[in-house]
């Protein structure tokens, strides 16, 4: 099929093709250096097609409809000056890849990296940040995951406010960087799941309402109008974005796509967008032999996402899971204030690790009714998790972070019980040595308008006044950069030290994570979490505090167990730790808010 956009042809022609269903007469406008229109031709349900032969250099051109009056391309894949000029061809093809050797990891040695490619480092671009991807592979990383590209206004934002999807933001380098990344990337064994939004465009800078119906009135969405996946000409919005996804996969190398806000979505046909999304990403993995990751967020806690299409489900490999994050924060902070109201109870982190969903149909005070639905457990390998990611930090007044807020031994234990869950584990940036750095959120629309909008709607969505940092000042994304000086200090030496052992621990102790294992989880007066895997005659016991006090545990079972970590005897240098045997009637002490990982005598033969 052929593309949308500019596309080069082997002998150097371009190609162009928009869809412009109302327009009797549309032309691409070249500067080479001089404007000139070229018509284009009707083709097929609403396109417009045309080539421009005797030039192979990339072109800067706009497409003309009625008023005579230039629009970039929907499927721009550059915006050199930005998301308010011209659009700019991109040849993909152009580029020597080396990573033909990677094979991406199985789901279940996944450890996700989620990051904001403007704030990861001094220079704000994907080159700079390929200086640090052998630090989070030699820490365990084994995929990193940047939050949304696509060029958006302005120089600073977290990404969500995109309008060109096909279009790498120039200020991260553009779309020849992305190649560079994913490629240094994958050298060093590294996936990359790029973080997508197709639930809404950004409300400045957007063409596409000049070309067609890509947005409907017909919904709304806390983000702008909706995008069109059900009404009439929404055929042609599908294929738009079912070729986003595709090109990334293809184009750049990407193995694997996160995509924001899929509760966002309204499509209520007999064949959902998001399906034909699936099945089409599931085609190309199946053509080209590479392993692709789909990985849905949505607040629905709807088991349906990661459910096979042929029971009715959606066919996404995996999809985050908020109430996982909602159950630890809540325990660990005490903090009850908006939907940590429906949280704090150890019994309900319990749940999370036994169903995945804390709430599987009950009611939630928070949203005043029922939420999520019965059904039996989620797989743990279909769920991400994690202790901190963007939203959950940056949506908070203060954009504080975890061990900001509860120190260093309740951070800890946070990653612990995160990073040796069953579950996919994610960490965000900085998580892994401490970052005191808050993550607020931050914009740079051109309309003052806009911002004060902004200001208003993030007070009215979580409930207060307004961000103790302002999202429109400079100095608000300044705060949000981190500060790796703190890797030196005491405690990001020592949490970096933990998470190394941690995700050690996890490789080297595949049942932990191993989908299709008997497991159990008990607490213990309300204080601790002990969570049990079972393989044959192999047993590995997860135990948690999560008390200000020293509690002794039985290990349930017989035989004697084996200490593999114990939080009261690592390092804070990094060194090995030392473990030695636990009674043989399973007795074990837990410091206050510490853990502990055993793993049975019977089993350690078998390891």
């Amino acid at each position: 099929m052929t593309q949308l956009g500019a596309t080069r042809l082997g002998n150097g022609d371009w190609k162009f093709l928009v869809w412009a269903p109302h327009a009797e007469k549309v032309a691409v406008r070249i500067d080479d250096p001089a404007s000139k229109d070229v018509a284009l031709q009707p083709h097929g349900t609403g396109y417009h097609r045309g080539c421009l032969g005797g030039s192979t250099e990339p072109p800067t051109y706009g497409f003309v409809l009625a008023g005579g009056r230039a629009y970039a391309d929907p499927a721009s894949r550059r915006q050199p000056h930005g998301v308010h000029g011209p659009s700019q061809g991109f040849d993909p093809d152009d580029y020597a890849w080396h990573d033909q050797a990677f094979v991406a990891p199985v789901r279940q040695d996944l450890v996700i990296y989620e990051f904001h490619v403007g704030t990861f480092t001094e220079a704000g671009t994907l080159d700079a940040a390929i200086d640090h991807l052998g630090e989070l592979a030699e820490l365990g990383i084994t995929a990193v995951e940047p939050m949304p590209l696509a060029a958006f206004p302005g120089g600073r934002n977290w990404g969500y406010d995109g309008v060109f999807p096909f279009a790498v933001h120039e200020g991260y380098g553009g779309p020849r960087a992305f190649q560079r990344f994913v490629d240094a990337c994958h050298e060093q064994g590294l996936a990359v799941i790029l973080d997508v939004v197709y639930n809404h465009l950004g409300p400045e800078g957007a063409v596409h309402q000049h070309y067609a119906p890509y947005l409907t009135e017909m919904y709304a969405t806390p983000w702008g109008a909706a995008m069109n996946f059900s009404e009439a000409g929404s055929d042609e919005v599908r294929r738009y974005f079912i070729d986003n996804a595709l090109m990334w996969l293809r184009d750049f190398h990407v193995d694997g796509l996160r995509f924001d806000a899929v509760h966002g979505i309204v499509d209520p046909t007999a064949s959902p967008f998001l399906r034909e999304l699936t099945a089409a990403i599931g085609e190309l993995s199946e053509q080209t032999s590479r392993r692709l990751f789909t990985i849905a967020e949505s607040s629905d806690n709807n088991p349906l996402l990661v459910a096979a299409p042929d029971i009715g489900g959606f066919g996404f490999d995996m999809q985050w899971n908020d109430d996982f994050h909602h159950a630890l924060h809540a325990v660990l902070t005490g903090e009850r204030d908006g939907y940590y109201q429906d949280y704090g109870t150890l019994e309900q982190l319990t749940t999370a690790y036994t169903h995945g969903f804390v709430f599987r149909g009950e009611y939630s005070g928070f949203r005043g009714r029922r939420h999520g639905t019965y059904a039996p457990s989620t797989p743990a390998e279909d769920l991400v998790v994690f202790a901190q990611n963007h939203d959950q930090v940056g949506n908070r007044a203060g954009a504080e972070r975890l061990s900001t807020l509860v120190g260093t031994r309740k951070a800890r234990l946070a990653a612990a019980a995160t990073l040796l869950s069953p579950n996919v584990p994610m960490l965000f940036m900085g998580e892994e040595y401490a970052e005191a750095a808050p993550f607020p959120y931050f914009v740079d629309h051109s309309d003052r308008a806009l911002l004060d909008a902004v200001r208003r709607g993030r007070a009215a969505e979580f409930g207060r006044q307004a961000d103790q940092l302002d999202p429109a000042d400079a100095s608000t994304f300044e705060h949000a950069r981190l500060d790796r000086r703190q890797r030196d200090t005491d405690e990001g030496a020592g949490m970096l030290a933990l998470v190394r052992v941690l995700l050690a621990l996890r490789r080297s102790c595949p049942l932990l994570c191993e989908a299709g294992v008997d497991e159990s989880v008990s607490y213990l007066d309300a204080q601790v979490l002990v969570v049990y895997r079972r393989q044959g005659l192999a047993e590995v016991a997860t135990a948690l505090n999560f008390s200000d006090s020293p509690t002794e545990v039985v290990l349930a079972g017989v035989g004697t167990w084996h200490r593999l970590v114990d939080s009261t005897e690592l390092p804070p240098d990094g060194g090995e730790a030392n473990t030695g045997v636990v009674m043989a009637d399973g007795r074990l002490t837990l410091a206050p808010w510490g853990f502990a990982v055993c793993l049975a005598e019977s089993a350690e033969a078998a390891a």
